[in-house]
């Protein structure tokens, strides 16, 4: 039994559905051809970057084993920056991330799995909703799963109530880029070899001689063992060279393809080379990490958690990746200066650079020098403790 057997097998007992309508008929029925843009060499250099971003969020829960799960092994197949890399790819390349969540007899969730499908349909059975998954798995075909144990991100969320729209828009740059990159191959290959006309002064030549004599031509000066370059020719036949000059996209207009990508998925080229200045990892953390992350976080809660339990206010799951990371070393270094001053304590300090906690590290310090001011411009007098007397 495959692996999406043992999974989701139970899961496979609605044989009499019925697709299901969305808010003014639409039928939800979604046929991505996401893994087409993902064997672009561009199209993964511009989503990698955000995959591996999105990978350094920690979750924190209310419920520790839920947080446990998460940051370890949300899954028996990934750990969780795995787990967090992989939704993102399948958010940017599919616009529609599934996470299913198992659960435990008693409702508790027992592991994350992003779903790698190939279709998906909204379907209704018994007056609830469900996807209807495909797969391009030999293991398993079909896959029918309650929306209750669903997590579902989208981007580009406009005409369907249940998925994100595809990826049509880039189709034409992709094609452009394609098409653009083949010409140069061509136009290399074209101008690779001597290309010209053989004629034959002699009249009245039999015309196998002809195809003979081109064939020995090509076979003695155009073959890669004519090393010399040099061609001599008999007086019956003269050679006229034909220069060949394909016409290449510019320098300029591949750098507006490029472009075009990397708008449409957020990133410019110092993010893709990742040699981002500090003002553009900071606008790239805002406009593209903290929103999936935001996301998530809202959709993982709403479905992990019960009404009541979230009616209490203190339940919840939360994705967050700590905005020092993406600064400079020079930046991080300054921040030092809040740590003498209680503003930071050590160990939070120390977090940011990736090191190791150390004893006495959590509490807040302060400089001889600095203390609380009365509001008449005098330094508040501390008390002293029996042991400072002693």
């Amino acid at each position: 039994m495959g692996v999406l057997q043992k999974l989701f097998g139970h899961t496979k007992l609605y044989q009499k559905y019925q697709t299901f309508k969305e808010l003014g008929g639409f039928m939800a029925i979604f046929r991505p051809f996401g893994n087409e843009i993902y064997r672009s060499a561009l199209v993964r250099s511009c989503i990698r970057p955000l995959a591996e971003q999105t990978a350094k969020a920690n979750p924190h829960s209310s419920d520790p084993q839920i947080e446990r799960m998460l940051t370890y092994a949300p899954n028996p197949f990934m750990n969780g920056k795995d787990f967090l890399a992989k939704c993102r790819n399948i958010l940017e390349v599919k616009n529609t991330l599934f996470i299913y969540i198992a659960r435990q007899p008693n409702g508790k969730p027992s592991g994350f799995y992003p779903v790698p499908y190939a279709t998906y349909e909204a379907v209704e059975y018994m007056n609830g909703l469900f996807i209807k998954f495909t797969f391009n798995s030999t293991a398993m075909n079909e896959l029918v799963v309650p929306w209750a144990d669903l997590a579902v991100a989208r981007k580009d969320y406009l005409f369907s109530d249940i998925g994100g729209e595809d990826n049509a828009a880039l189709l034409p740059t992709l094609d452009m880029i394609s098409t653009t990159e083949q010409g140069v191959a061509n136009a290399v290959k074209a101008t690779s070899n001597l290309r010209g006309i053989l004629k034959h002064t002699k009249t009245m030549i039999d015309e196998e001689d002809v195809k003979a004599s081109r064939d020995r031509f090509v076979q003695d000066y155009l073959s890669l063992e004519n090393s010399g370059g040099i061609a001599a020719l008999d007086p019956t036949m003269e050679f006229t060279p034909i220069s060949m000059s394909p016409v290449v996209a510019t320098f300029e207009q591949m750098r507006e393809f490029r472009e075009n990508v990397y708008r449409y998925f957020g990133v410019n080229e110092h993010i893709v080379e990742g040699c981002p200045t500090e003002e553009e990892q900071e606008a790239f953390y805002q406009q593209r990490i903290e929103p999936f992350l935001v996301a998530l976080s809202l959709e993982l809660t709403r479905k992990v958690f019960t009404e009541r339990e979230l009616a209490y206010g203190k339940s919840f799951i939360e994705f967050a990746a700590d905005r020092l990371q993406f600064a400079s070393s020079k930046t991080k270094l300054q921040l030092v200066s809040l740590v003498d001053r209680g503003a930071m304590t050590p160990n939070e300090w120390r977090a940011v650079f990736n090191l190791p906690p150390i004893e006495g590290g959590d509490l807040p310090i302060r400089r001889l020098d600095t203390a609380a001011i009365e509001a008449d411009g005098t330094q508040v007098q501390e008390e002293e403790t029996e042991d400072d007397q002693e």
